[in-house]
């Protein structure tokens, strides 16, 4: 089975390619990246302009054979949806299972979820994410901006990105889930059992609803 990826960072391709034919030999993953959606992201949130060209997007790896895309970065989320909706393609947000997780987790507890992002434009999205996937029930979520991670990675300090990062969940205190809401956060995860991140979960997410359509 064909099916699709559709990135805004180039070196999160090897990490999907990966974690997909793991979890399915069988498939035969198509890549697309385009980081000026990114870009148009942070610069203009979602707008007409931004869902049309990642549409475009979709409609390429459609035409390339793809049954269905999985959309790997969060700051286009919402736009990969509507985008899906008008170019009749089936769209996978990389975090959504991530953030029915949140909710999973925090309901049994206090109901409380902190999400952790290292770009200001994907704050919105995952927080909307997350409490769009309680469906009622009562969960708190807060949203902290982990200030100079996301140039630490522009300029190739991983290191200095994860790090901040890791400080970030160390002082988190009084939630349940912690959600990194982009997919190259994950790198600094760490240990901490309350943290959630999106490329396996949401990559196995994406194989599951494979299966289930099959």
């Amino acid at each position: 089975m064909r099916v699709g990826a559709l990135h805004t960072v180039p070196g999160l391709v090897p990490v999907f390619h990966s974690l997909l034919t793991e979890l399915d030999p069988g498939l035969d993953v198509v890549h697309t990246t385009d980081p000026a959606l990114l870009a148009g992201a942070i610069e203009r949130g979602v707008d007409d302009a931004l869902i049309a060209a990642v549409a475009d997007h979709l409609r390429g790896l459609a035409r390339s054979g793809a049954t269905s895309v999985l959309v790997t970065c969060s700051s286009i989320g919402e736009a990969a949806v509507e985008a899906g909706s008008r170019a009749g393609v089936p769209v996978v947000r990389v975090d959504a299972a991530m953030g029915a997780e949140a909710v999973t987790r925090a309901s049994r507890g206090g109901g409380r979820v902190l999400v952790l992002a290292t770009l200001e434009a994907t704050l919105g999205p995952t927080t909307r994410l997350v409490e769009a996937s309680a469906h009622g029930k009562a969960v708190e979520v807060t949203a902290h901006l982990v200030v100079g991670a996301a140039d630490a990675r522009a300029r190739g300090d991983q290191a200095v990105h994860d790090r901040l990062i890791a400080e970030a969940i160390a002082e988190a205190r009084d939630v349940e889930a912690i959600v990194l809401a982009q997919a190259s956060m994950a790198t600094g995860a760490g240990d901490d059992s309350r943290v959630l991140t999106s490329p396996r979960s949401g990559s196995a997410a994406f194989v599951a609803g494979l299966s289930a359509g099959s």
